[in-house]
């Protein structure tokens, strides 16, 4: 059994909600032992542009003062997303960072300028025998991986273990995650530019008329999708077991890692940070938790949430959770523990 260390919120208030986390984070570290290594970044998501939902900078201020009381050298940690948008590549991901605000440490996108850079990470579960992981996780032995829980179209709720499977996942990661199949042209916006075939190590593209992927040699790594100036090159984002491929993806990135989990379950969307608008909650702010398990905590923030708000909400990310006990990845029995 884990245990789960939560603290309740009166308010959306960033100084309190930085509060609570810090209070947490250092009765988890009490209660484990927790010996920092000397480099330990943050995870972090930094919201897409448009979104007024996503954990502000201000948050996590609580977890940044004790990673300098510890002397910790830390930075922000992220990677870059599948579809086209303001975090597409590593230059217009860091301006938006920037601009929501996250100054206060250096800013690493673990891989690459494209989703290019990964490392493969050996699991050998039911849907991967191997997992790729942005390139810049491998140089850490501990994460401190903060999460928002909150609604997600396709995985019923997105907290720590989305945030490890898309979050630490590379390009090609996250397209193996929805789709396990290669990315497609859409001929009727192709202009046969070439970029795609510049970007393609592997030699899986060829231009005729207009850009074909052979699906054999392609690797999935996704950098011309992101390289596309027009979006000609898409996927499939239904994808079969999509949930349990995020529990699959979040055991790979956690591998001999020793990391601290934090989440915090405020600004309930149907919808995840991705989304480049406002989005109305759909349930109250709770709280904040921590945890050094990832199916525990969010166990627990779904359990609670559904419990004070008095419906099944979200309740298909179950799924995710069920698969993610069946691999090893952690627990869903848990003890609570509400910290005053």
């Amino acid at each position: 059994m884990s245990k789960v260390y939560f603290k309740r919120v009166t308010s959306n208030d960033s100084v309190e909600l930085s509060a609570a986390a810090k209070v947490l984070a250092e009765k988890l570290i009490q209660e484990t032992g927790h010996v920092f290594a000397p480099k330990v970044p943050v995870k972090v998501h930094f919201g897409e542009k448009g979104n007024t939902t996503f954990v502000p900078p201000e948050c996590y201020q609580g977890v940044l003062e004790i990673l300098k009381s510890n002397q910790v050298e830390s930075a922000f940690i992220e990677t870059n997303v599948l579809y086209r948008g303001s975090r597409t590549t590593r230059d217009s991901h860091e301006a938006l960072a920037k601009e929501h605000g996250f100054t206060a440490l250096p800013i690493i996108i673990a891989d690459g300028d494209h989703g290019e850079a990964y490392v493969e990470v050996p699991i050998h579960k039911t849907y991967f025998e191997t997992c790729k992981i942005g390139a810049a996780f491998g140089d850490y032995d501990q994460f401190v991986v903060v999460s928002h829980f909150k609604g997600h179209g396709a995985a019923g709720f997105g907290g720590a273990m989305k945030q490890l499977a898309m979050g630490f996942g590379s390009r090609g990661g996250k397209l193996a995650q929805h789709s396990g199949i290669s990315p497609t042209v859409k001929t009727a916006k192709c202009i046969a530019c070439g970029l795609c075939i510049t970007k393609c190590d592997v030699d899986a593209i060829e231009m005729k008329d207009k850009a074909e992927i052979n699906p054999e040699k392609c690797v999935g790594c996704a950098g011309c999708i992101a390289i596309c100036p027009v979006g000609a090159i898409q996927n499939d984002w239904s994808g079969e077991n999509f949930k349990e491929k995020v529990a699959e993806y979040a055991f790979g990135a956690q591998k001999d890692k020793d990391n601290l989990y934090v989440s915090f379950l405020i600004n309930v969307t149907e919808e995840c940070d991705c989304m480049g608008q406002h989005m109305n909650p759909v349930a109250k702010d709770i709280g904040v938790f921590a945890s050094k398990d990832p199916v525990a905590i969010d166990a627990a923030c779904l359990d609670i949430l559904q419990k004070e708000h008095g419906h099944p909400i979200f309740d298909s990310g179950r799924a995710t959770i069920k698969h993610a006990v069946e691999i090893g990845l952690g627990t869903d029995e848990y003890e609570l523990v509400e910290v005053k």
